[in-house]
C-alpha cells in the first residue's frame, strides 16, 4: 500500500512540475557542466544523450585528450578528455583512473554532427536558459576557437560557452594522432 501512495506523489509532483514548465515558458538553452574546475556551457542543440562513465579501452599513440574508445548502448565512441583539451587543471591526479569521480559523465555529440564521440566532464551542473546569466563577455584571447563567449551569471560565475559544431569542424580535434 506504501508503494501505491508513494507512486501516486510521485506521478502527482512529476504532473506539477510539466504544468509549470509549461506555464512558465522558458526553455534551457545549454547543458552546464564542470570541467577541470571551470564550468562551460553545452548547447542543448549540440549534445545527446549523458551516459554514467564506463571503463574506456586506451588508444595508443594518440593526443592526450583522446583517452580512447567506449562501448556505450552496443556502439563504440571516441572518450575526449574535455578538461585536458581545454587545458583546464586536472588537479594533482595524472591518470584516467585517478580522476573519474562517481560524478563523471559521457557526453555525446548529436548525431547531426557526424562524430561518433563522447565528452568527459567531471560532472553535470543541471540546464541553463539566457535568463540565468546577468552579463556576456568575448571568449579570453588564449582560448580555442570553439571557446565562443563567457557568460556571467548573477553569483558572478563565469561560464565558457562551446560551439561543439566548431570543434568538430577543428582539423586538430579531427587529427587525433599524436
Amino acid at each position: 500500500m506504501a508503494k501505491r501512495q508513494s507512486l501516486k506523489e510521485l506521478q502527482e509532483r512529476l504532473a506539477q512540475r510539466l504544468t509549470a514548465a509549461r506555464s512558465e515558458g522558458v526553455t534551457a538553452s545549454w547543458l552546464a557542466v564542470e570541467v577541470g574546475g571551470q564550468r562551460c556551457l553545452l548547447p542543448l542543440v549540440q549534445s545527446g544523450e549523458i551516459f554514467p562513465w564506463t571503463p574506456v579501452q586506451p588508444v595508443p599513440y594518440t593526443r592526450p585528450w583522446y583517452v580512447g574508445v567506449a562501448n556505450l548502448r552496443g556502439g563504440l565512441f571516441g572518450v575526449i578528455d574535455l578538461a585536458a583539451l581545454l587545458n583546464a587543471s586536472a588537479g594533482p591526479a595524472t591518470s584516467v583512473a585517478d580522476r573519474v569521480t562517481s560524478e563523471s559523465r559521457l557526453v555525446s555529440l548529436h548525431t547531426a554532427l557526424g562524430v561518433n564521440a563522447v565528452l568527459w566532464v567531471d560532472r553535470l551542473l543541471g540546464l541553463r536558459s539566457g535568463a540565468a546569466f546577468a552579463r556576456v563577455d568575448d571568449a579570453p584571447a588564449q582560448a580555442p576557437r570553439w571557446v565562443t563567449r563567457v557568460l556571467v551569471d548573477a553569483q558572478g560565475d563565469a561560464w565558457q560557452e562551446l560551439d561543439v559544431q566548431a570543434l568538430v569542424n577543428d582539423p586538430a580535434f579531427l587529427a587525433i594522432a599524436a
